[in-house]
């Protein structure tokens, strides 16, 4: 068995990929518009898996945009993506750079979670051991749902 990707569902393909791309600093891969079927189909990598994914199969995130518009509340019931990264402070900041409101701050150097534009839950794992705990993050409180 390999694992070939994820999908979600997204109301908006700009803020979907504003947030997606620019904040969480995806790469979109691959794009198919079906008009027959009024959808879209975005394959986004991770930073570290694109080249690969180009290459060979990597996991992917499928963005898929139904082009006549229906609710999506709570993330249509689904769990949540994680994310290894680096350093788990500066993809706290930057996110929050970009407007994208830190649910989980994380105050252990170790794990945080956002929602995206959609609600769905992103956990971010620091790649290794957990850094030491740092200000802003420390002394944060959670905010909302994650």
């Amino acid at each position: 068995m390999q694992f070939l990707h994820t999908m979600v569902r997204v109301s908006n393909v700009e803020s979907s990929l504003a947030f997606y791309c620019d904040a969480l600093g995806m790469i979109e891969i691959s794009r198919y518009e079906v008009a027959k079927g009024r959808f879209t189909l975005i394959f986004l990598a991770a930073p570290d898996d694109s080249k690969t994914a180009i290459e060979k199969d990597a996991p992917l995130l499928e963005l898929t945009h139904n082009w006549d518009p229906e609710p999506y509340e709570g993330g249509r019931n689904f769990g949540h993506l994680a994310f290894r990264v680096n350093d788990i402070y500066a993809a706290c900041s930057r996110l929050a750079d970009h407007g994208v409101l830190i649910n989980r701050p994380p105050r252990d150097g170790h794990m945080a979670f956002v929602r995206s534009p959609d609600g769905i839950s992103i956990e971010l794992l620091q790649a290794g051991k957990a850094l030491p705990p740092s200000e802003p993050w420390a002394s944060m409180s959670n905010n909302g749902e994650w």
